[in-house]
């Protein structure tokens, strides 16, 4: 038996989940506001809080903020309003976990007791920094389990200084995800400098990366500091690290040990105090395999690895995304998807990813004259709907997600052989979510 502590303004759902918790054999405390649960959590011993985001006055990460010098108590958010900002905002302030409402009992009771099993095996207060508030964080949207996973580790690791590989397909967004963690460590104030490693000739590499001295070369008429020099302090982002020459690999290696670099011609050592981030959309053990890529420096990047995954395997986040860039472009009275639309843009692979899908909506609030966007003015060549896969376009865009997410579901189930693990890992699921949505639409 433990003792919950609930902090939510909203009572009816205080009072549900209470019932929930006494139900499951724990001590219930509640809370309507920030400053009636940071009492409570002075007053009264408390194992786990679990903490609304949204609440008028101080919301819940001002919660998070103010408990951390009270209680090493774990502590849950919970929210309806999911967003990556949010979801990294709280994690990097210290939260236990962050889950969407309505909560799944299943899911609640595995947050719970990860919780109670964490507060047990440790006693020592949990530190928080306090830090600035990220900017332009909507760039990060998704409903989607995967990458709530990924925003969760963008918080829990923003705190460290640890090498950070970011891995996905071409146009996942994984530049925006290293802003992201840039945005939520301790060297936000400091550079975010971006490197594309495949655009860059081979000859001109270490120059780029590391600087040179004067007359180290034709043509090095002055000194060079280099990327490394210029985001010192900060972050360096190398994208499409799989793109880089042996030679490269092996000097950037030694940085990632010792913290210090060489200009080209120069023979001073010169130390730097740089968080590495690295993303790649190729196959790195593969590469590896072929003697592409340096098996030592893989093993030191991989440190924390995060996964985007592409989007087709998140149909869900389509028509979310479709939305947020015609909000970005639109302003005050963005132009809204016809259903016709709509069915398109669900309808396609996307092999370009999320870049592919802003393009299509920058080309669409161009070519389109009115208040709503038509198939014809994306641009994309719907194929015809598989059978059993018709969505209800003129309705919610509630019902419109489910009926597509039902249909995810069976097609993995089918592919998968009737497996559900094989099935949860092809959907990017965790095995109970995929057990409640089974349920929910009526699979099981």
């Amino acid at each position: 038996m433990a003792h919950i502590l609930i902090v939510d303004d909203d009572a009816a759902f205080r009072g549900s989940l209470g019932e929930t918790l006494q139900d499951m054999g724990h001590t219930v405390l509640q809370a309507a506001s920030t400053d009636a649960g940071l009492h409570r959590l002075r007053t009264e011993p408390v194992d786990v809080a679990i903490v609304d985001l949204r609440m008028p006055g101080e919301d819940g990460l001002a919660f998070l903020r103010k408990a951390a010098g009270i209680s090493s108590a774990p502590c849950i958010m919970l929210t309806a309003y999911a967003s990556g900002g949010n979801t990294i905002e709280a994690m990097r302030l210290g939260a236990f976990d962050h889950l969407t409402k309505p909560v799944g009992r299943a899911a609640l009771v595995q947050a719970l007791q990860r919780a109670l099993d964490s507060a047990q095996a440790s006693a020592a207060p949990t530190s928080v920094a306090e830090a600035a508030a990220s900017q332009d964080d909507t760039e990060l949207v998704s409903s989607s389990e995967a990458m709530r996973d990924v925003f969760k580790r963008v918080g829990m690791a923003a705190a460290s200084d640890a090498t950070v590989l970011v891995l996905g397909e071409t146009g996942t967004g994984k530049e925006l995800v290293a802003r992201a963690l840039h945005r939520a460590s301790p060297r936000a104030a400091r550079p975010f400098v971006a490197v594309n490693c495949a655009a860059i000739p081979a000859e001109l590499m270490e120059s780029e990366l590391f600087g040179h001295v004067k007359g180290a070369f034709t043509g090095a008429t002055s000194d060079r500091a280099g990327r490394f020099r210029e985001a010192d302090g900060g972050t360096l982002f190398l994208d499409e690290i799989g793109d880089m020459p042996l030679a490269t690999q092996a000097k950037i290696l030694r940085v990632l040990q010792e913290r210090e670099i060489t200009p080209v011609g120069g023979t001073r050592v010169v130390p730097v105090n740089v968080r590495i981030v690295a993303a790649t959309h190729r196959d790195l053990p593969e590469a590896v395999a072929q003697g592409r890529f340096r098996e030592d420096l893989w093993y030191r990047l991989q440190v924390v690895p995060l996964v985007l995954p592409p989007l087709r395997e998140r149909l869900g986040d389509v028509l979310l995304l479709a939305e947020h860039f015609q909000r970005r472009m639109g302003g005050a009275k963005p132009k809204r998807l016809s259903a016709a639309a709509a069915q398109t843009l669900v309808a396609h692979r996307w092999p370009g990813n999320v870049r592919e899908l802003r393009n299509a909506m920058d080309r669409a609030a161009i070519l389109s004259h009115g208040n709503f966007i038509e198939p014809e003015h994306i641009g994309l060549q719907a194929p015809a709907a598989p059978a059993g896969a018709e969505i209800a376009w003129d309705g919610s865009l509630a019902a419109a997600v489910g009926q597509v997410e039902r249909e995810m579901i069976r097609r993995a189930l089918i592919h998968a052989g009737d497996n559900r693990a094989e099935a949860a890992r092809r959907l990017w699921l965790s095995r109970q979510l995929l057990y409640r949505k089974l349920a929910e639409y009526g699979l099981g």
